[in-house]
C-alpha cells in the first residue's frame, strides 16, 4: 500500500474528522501512558518496561504476552501517520524517545525480541509457530517504513533492516537454513513495504518465500514441534495446523479457515506478493479467498471470525450473533485486504463496500465514543446474564475494557484510523478513484497532470455528494464509486458521465471551476440474510446506506428477543446532534410478545395464538452501542 495520498488528502467533515481528532488528541495518548503502566485500573502492558529492562536501563524480568512488543510498534505507527496528518514536535520527541529505547535493545547482531533478549537468545528462532518473533518483526517494520515517509528519520528503519538481514541469513530455502515461516502471518506485507523503500530484492523475495512455503510437506510446523519438543496447543483441535493457515499451500486453500486475523493478514500479505511479482495463480487464490470470507463467512457489519475457540473462521453461512468473535483487529485486517484488492484487481466497486461496511460498523465499534474505552469482540446480541453466567458466553462484554493484557485490538485502531487519507482514493495512471464519501481536500498527480478537488458531504448520514473541481488535467478520469447499497442516484453532468462494469461513474472532459452534484438516494432498508445462514432465519436487520442499526434495552426496554418487526414497517429518521457528536437515529413501530398470559412455573405448553403489544422502537448505530447504560443490545430482529 502507498502512503503518499496521505499528504495529499485533508479530511475536514465532522465524522472522519471527529473520529481522527479523537484518535490524534485521546487514544495515541492514552495508549502511550498504558504502554507505560500509567493506567489507574487498567492491566499493566509492560511493554515499553520490557525495552527499559533488555537494554539494561532499568532491572527487571520481562512481563506480558509473547508478542508485547507489537503493542508499541502498532502505536509508533499511528503515531507517524498522525504526524503526517498533523505534525506535533511533542509527540515526535515522545516517540524519538521510544524508538531510542527500543534500538538500545537491539543485539549485536540485529536481534531485537524482549520476550527472547529477557527469556534467553538461545531459544530464538525454535518455536515460529507460537512465538511471534516474526510477527512482531512486521509490525515494526511497519512502524518503521511509516516513520520514516513522515518524519525522514531512519533510525529505527536500520535497527529494522539489519534485524531483516539476520532473519534473511537464517530462515529460507537454501540448503543449512532454517524452511520455516510465521505462525502469525504479518511480516509479509510488512516486507512489501519495506521493498518499496529499498528496492532490495531480498526483501521482495522473502516475503515471497514465507508465502510460498507455508503449508509444503515435509510441514515445517510439525517438524518444529518434535525438533524442539515444543508445545502444539491445537493438536486437539479440528481445525489442527489450518489455525496458522498452514494445513496446506495457499494456493490448494479454498476457504479462510482459522484464526481470523492471522488468515486476513496473510491475504494482504498474498496480495501485495502477487501484485509485485505478476504471480497470477497467487492473485487467482486472493479473490478465491476473497468470495469465501464476503459472500459467506462475513457478518452485515463487516466482522469476521465467528467462533469464539481459535478466534476463528468455521464454515460457510456458520454466522451466530450472541457468541460470535469478529475481534476489531479481524474486522481491520479485512480493510487491509479489501484496500489491496481493489488496488490490484481492476479497482472494482465491491472491494470498497466491504471497506466501507467494514470501517462504518465493525472497526470503529471497537472503540468507546471518547476513546478511552475498547472492545475486543464485536456480538450483534448480547443479553447481560448470559455473559456472566455462560462459560460460552464469558468472553462477550457488555462494556468496553480500558485495555487488555492482550491488547492488539487499541493500538490497531489507533493507526487505520490516522491512515484513513490513504484508503478514501487511489489513482491509476490518468484515473483518480473517489472510493469513500468524506469532506475534504485532494491536491495530487496523475500520468497527465496535476487534478485537484474539494468534497462537501454529509455522508454517511445523507447521500449527496457535491464535488468542486479546482485544478484538472484535460485526460484526466474521475472515478466515482457508486455503492452497492444504493439503487437509485443522480448527476448534474450527465453528459460527462458513463458508468462502467466495475460500478464506479466516469466523468471525463471536466474542468476547474466544474461542481459536480451526485445524490445518492438513501432510505432504511430492511435486510435479510441468506437462508443458508441458520441464525437468522425469521429476522431482519436494519440498514440505512453504509450503516447498520441495532436496539439496545436502555431505548426499548428488556427482553430484546421478544420483539417482533413486521417486513412491511416504515421507518422514520432524524439526525439528533447531541447523540455522540451527532448520528441519525431511526423510529419505527414494532410488536412485544406478551409473556405475562404465561404462569411462571410453565414451561411448555399447547400453541395458542399469540398476544402481541404494539410498541415504539427507538434504533441507533451500531457502532454506538454500549455507550450508555450496560444492557441488551440486538441487530437481528424477529419478523412476525
Amino acid at each position: 500500500m502507498k502512503t503518499n495520498l496521505l499528504n495529499e488528502v485533508t479530511i475536514t467533515g465532522h465524522f472522519w474528522k471527529n473520529f481522527i481528532d479523537m484518535a490524534i488528541t485521546q487514544v495515541i495518548p492514552y495508549q502511550w501512558e498504558a504502554l507505560n503502566d500509567r493506567i489507574e485500573g487498567a492491566e499493566p502492558s509492560y511493554c515499553m518496561r520490557n525495552f527499559r529492562v533488555a537494554s539494561g536501563k532499568e532491572k527487571g524480568e520481562f512481563g506480558g504476552r509473547v508478542f508485547q512488543d507489537s503493542d508499541v510498534a502498532k502505536w509508533l505507527e499511528a503515531v507517524a501517520y498522525s504526524l503526517m496528518v498533523r505534525p506535533d514536535a511533542e509527540l515526535e520527541s515522545i516517540a524519538d524517545g521510544a524508538i531510542d529505547d527500543i534500538v538500545a535493545a537491539q543485539q549485536p547482531d540485529g536481534y531485537l525480541n524482549t520476550y527472547y533478549i529477557l527469556n534467553g537468545l538461545d531459544k530464538r528462532f525454535t518455536n515460529l509457530m507460537e512465538n511471534h518473533e516474526l510477527y512482531c518483526l512486521g509490525h515494526f517494520l511497519e512502524a518503521a517504513v511509516a516513520y520514516y515517509y513522515a518524519t525522514k528519520k531512519d533510525k529505527l528503519l536500520k535497527a529494522l533492516i539489519k534485524y531483516v538481514d539476520l532473519v534473511d541469513s537464517l530462515i529460507g530455502s537454501e540448503e543449512g537454513k532454517i524452511h520455516g515461516y510465521p505462525g502469525h502471518q504479518e511480516i509479509e506485507l510488512a516486507l512489501v513495504k519495506l521493498y518499496g523503500i529499498t528496492q532490495d530484492e531480498k526483501h521482495l523475495k522473502l516475503a515471497k518465500y514465507f508465502i510460498d512455503e507455508r503449508g509444503k510437506e515435509p510441514l515445517f510446523f510439525r517438524e518444529e514441534i518434535e525438533k524442539h519438543s515444543n508445545y502444539y496447543h491445537w493438536k486437539d483441535s479440528l481445525f489442527q495446523f489450518g489455525y496458522y493457515q498452514a494445513g496446506e499451500t495457499v494456493r490448494e486453500q479454498q476457504s479462510a479457515i482459522g484464526h481470523s486475523v492471522r488468515a486476513l493478514y496473510m491475504y494482504a500479505g498474498m496480495a501485495d506478493v502477487a501484485y509485485k511479482t505478476n504471480d497470477a495463480s497467487l492473485m487467482e487464490a486472493c479473490c478465491r479467498l476473497w468470495k469465501d470470507v464476503t459472500r459467506s463467512q462475513m457478518y452485515i457489519t463487516g466482522g469476521v471470525g465467528s467462533s469464539y475457540y481459535g478466534e476463528a473462521f468455521t464454515f460457510s453461512y456458520d454466522l451466530p450473533n450472541d457468541t460470535m468473535y469478529a475481534e476489531t483487529c479481524a474486522s481491520i485486517a479485512l480493510a487491509f485486504f479489501a484496500r489491496r484488492m481493489l488496488e490490484y484487481d481492476g479497482f472494482k466497486s465491491e472491494y470498497a463496500d466491504v471497506l466501507e461496511q467494514a470501517l462504518y460498523n465493525g472497526i470503529i465499534s471497537g472503540m468507546s465514543a471518547d476513546g478511552k474505552s475498547f472492545f475486543y469482540v464485536n456480538p450483534l446480541e448480547v443479553v447481560p446474564e448470559s455473559t456472566k453466567k455462560d462459560q460460552h458466553r464469558e468472553h462477550v462484554k457488555i462494556q468496553r475494557q480500558k485495555w487488555f493484557s492482550c491488547s492488539c485490538c487499541p493500538p490497531n485502531l489507533a493507526r487505520i484510523l490516522t491512515s484513513l487519507g490513504d484508503y478514501l482514493y487511489a489513482k491509476n495512471k490518468n484515473t483518480f478513484y473517489v472510493n469513500l464519501f468524506v469532506d475534504g481536500t485532494v491536491q495530487t498527480e496523475l500520468d497527465c497532470g496535476s487534478i485537484g478537488f474539494e468534497i462537501t458531504t454529509e455522508y454517511p448520514w445523507e447521500g449527496t455528494i457535491k464535488l468542486k473541481v479546482t485544478d484538472w488535467s484535460t485526460e484526466a478520469v474521475l472515478a466515482v464509486r457508486l455503492p452497492g447499497w444504493c439503487e437509485n442516484y443522480s448527476v448534474n453532468l450527465s453528459d460527462n458521465v458513463s458508468r462502467c462494469d466495475s460500478g464506479y461513474l466516469l466523468l471525463s472532459k471536466l474542468n476547474a471551476g466544474d461542481e459536480i452534484l451526485i445524490e445518492f438516494d438513501m432510505p432504511v432498508t430492511i435486510v435479510e440474510a441468506n437462508p443458508r445462514v441458520r441464525e437468522n432465519i425469521g429476522k431482519v436487520a436494519i440498514r440505512r446506506g453504509s450503516v447498520v442499526y441495532c436496539l439496545e434495552e436502555i431505548d426499548n426496554g428488556a427482553d430484546l428477543h421478544r420483539i417482533f418487526l413486521d417486513r412491511e414497517t416504515e421507518f422514520t429518521y432524524s439526525f439528533n446532534k447531541e447523540f455522540f457528536g451527532g448520528a441519525v437515529l431511526l423510529e419505527s413501530q414494532g410488536l412485544r410478545l406478551n409473556q405475562d398470559a404465561w404462569e411462571p412455573d410453565v414451561l411448555y405448553r399447547r400453541v395458542q395464538a399469540r398476544d402481541y403489544k404494539n410498541i415504539s422502537l427507538k434504533w441507533i448505530p451500531y457502532y454506538l452501542w454500549a455507550n450508555r447504560e450496560p444492557g441488551e443490545m440486538c441487530c437481528w430482529i424477529k419478523t412476525n
